[in-house]
């Protein structure tokens, strides 16, 4: 299949996942954009991407996904240079094993798994709706459980890495669904994907025993990335939305996902932080 003529927007792809996926699509033709937080490490993997896809259209731009100024700069500085967006990839993602503050003083993982795809793909959200038709792709994990923690969002308190890592994660899974209900009608899909273990830097904060497993046990970053390019490009899947994806199939999840009162208050919560 071609993305030939198509814009893609990628947030994260210096390693791992997000970038196995840059390569994959950039090979189908499209235009990709992708963010880093080191503007020379970013530019390496630019001109390794041209390199190995021999597609010239590969540009990079710096985002702090955690601070919402950096977000806002660089949604403005892709407007710039693109009016159209056909795909937009909240890929990033980061596991914190001792608790950390955002730029903007938020929990990191909740400011940087959920917070910063929410406010990127509501600044892009005009440009996407222009673009239709248009997807929005999320990265959850199969990981999701409990509920929203809405006496604590920010696990002041009771902080353990993998909790809230699920927490923010869960939360990716609510805002997807409730998107995808505000979107109906415009053209433009949302749907999220579990891509399961794989061997990313994820785990790299996580003492050598579970770094090791992430080794051991998790699949090569090309194969995780399989669904994320699918999920970009196949054109049976155009108008399915809301949805949750393993291997390129749609699955159930826990029940807790399904709770739009608790999504829309998390919308309204969200809002508020994000300013």
């Amino acid at each position: 299949m071609s993305m030939d003529g198509k814009t893609v927007l990628i947030t994260g792809a210096t390693s791992g996942i997000g970038k196995e996926t840059a390569k994959g699509i950039a090979s189908l033709g499209a235009t990709v954009v992708f963010t880093t937080r080191d503007k020379e490490r970013g530019e390496k993997i630019r001109q390794t991407l041209i390199h190995e896809t021999r597609n010239p259209n590969i540009e990079v731009l710096f985002c702090d996904l955690a601070s919402f100024e950096s977000i806002r700069k660089c949604s403005e500085e892709f407007l710039q240079k693109h009016d159209t967006l056909q795909v937009l990839m909240n890929n990033a993602g980061v596991v914190d094993y001792h608790r950390r503050i955002s730029k903007d003083g938020i929990e990191n993982m909740f400011a940087v798994n959920y917070l910063a795809p929410f406010l990127l793909t509501n600044l892009l959200l005009e440009t996407l709706k222009k673009s239709a038709p248009a997807r929005i792709v999320n990265l959850t994990s199969g990981l999701h459980s409990g509920t929203i923690h809405f006496e604590d969002l920010q696990f002041n308190t009771g902080f353990s890495g993998m909790k809230v890592y699920a927490h923010s994660k869960l939360a990716i899974i609510l805002w997807t669904r409730l998107l995808a209900e505000k979107l109906k009608g415009t053209g433009v899909t949302v749907n999220c994907l579990n891509p399961g273990m794989s061997r990313t830097n994820l785990g790299r904060d996580a003492g050598w025993f579970s770094a090791k497993m992430f080794q051991l046990l998790g699949k090569a970053p090309s194969v995780a990335a399989h669904t994320l390019i699918y999920l970009a490009s196949a054109p049976e899947i155009e108008t399915i939305t809301g949805e949750y994806f393993e291997k390129n199939t749609v699955k159930k999840t826990k029940p807790e996902t399904y709770d739009m009162v608790a999504a829309r208050k998390l919308w309204d919560i969200s809002a508020n932080l994000v300013k």
